[in-house]
């Protein structure tokens, strides 16, 4: 069993710190790298990408909104149009860091609020999946389970890696709840990792409501900006590799 195991990364701002990435870096597959909307600045990007390569570490484009003081996890109300502009923006933003840098942009992701509003909204996934393919059709979309978003890539000819949120609840559907509700933010560490053996054992996963759902997954996603999140994604490293290999999304698909 392959199983990409990736982090949300470079989300400081200036001389402000967010997780820490370099310990984080040496443990997982693939970064999710933020693009100065949500998160992130020039600096800080091409620093991660620089890390990341250095490290054998895929990159991907975390794109999310224009929301620092929110760190993008806020909705906001934006023409559609306006919105797919922003997507290619970031996507962009970060291909030219990696270039630089010798490095390469493998994948995508949709940060925060916007992930959870075009996961629900096929009418927003739509738009925003077709900027992506219009950007680069290689790229591969990193995605928690999202008919919305698996049906806007296979129309636009992309690629989708389920990815499984060890520390974030799900609704019946496989979406994420929102983290406003008791328990959608799993701290208790044990509990993580119970969930990513289930996971990796059955295929399955327990919803918020306590349904058992069917979810095949390629990358399991620890969050980087929690408190314990390096020793955490150490410790769900060390159950995939019981069972199998830790390999990036761009080594699976290849």
């Amino acid at each position: 069993m392959d199983i990409d195991l990736n982090a949300d990364l470079g989300e400081g701002f200036g001389p402000w710190r967010m997780g820490e990435d370099e310990a984080l870096l040496e443990i997982v597959s693939s970064a999710n790298v933020a693009c100065g909307f949500h998160a992130g600045d020039p600096v800080i990007m091409d620093r991660t990408v620089r890390l990341a390569r250095e490290r054998a570490v895929d990159v991907g484009a975390h794109v999310g909104f224009p929301d620092l003081l929110g760190f993008g996890r806020r909705p906001m109300q934006i023409d559609v149009a306006e919105l797919a502009t922003y997507v290619t923006y970031q996507l962009g933003a970060l291909a030219g860091m990696a270039r630089s840098a010798g490095h390469r942009m493998t994948h995508m992701s949709f940060h925060g609020a916007l992930g959870n509003m075009a996961a629900a909204d096929a009418a927003l996934a739509g738009p925003l999946v077709r900027a992506v393919a219009d950007f680069d059709p290689g790229l591969v979309i990193s995605s928690s389970a999202s008919r919305a978003i698996e049906d806007a890539a296979e129309r636009c000819g992309l690629r989708v890696a389920r990815t499984f949120l060890a520390d974030r609840a799900c609704d019946d559907e496989g979406l994420l709840v929102p983290r406003k509700l008791p328990g959608a933010v799993i701290h208790d560490r044990e509990a993580v990792l119970a969930r990513v053996r289930q996971l990796l054992e059955e295929g399955t996963v327990a919803s918020h409501g306590g349904r058992k759902i069917a979810m095949n997954v390629r990358s399991i996603l620890v969050h980087g900006d929690t408190p314990g999140a390096v020793e955490l994604a150490r410790a769900v490293r060390g159950v995939v590799e019981a069972v199998g290999r830790v390999v990036p999304i761009s080594r699976q698909l290849a």
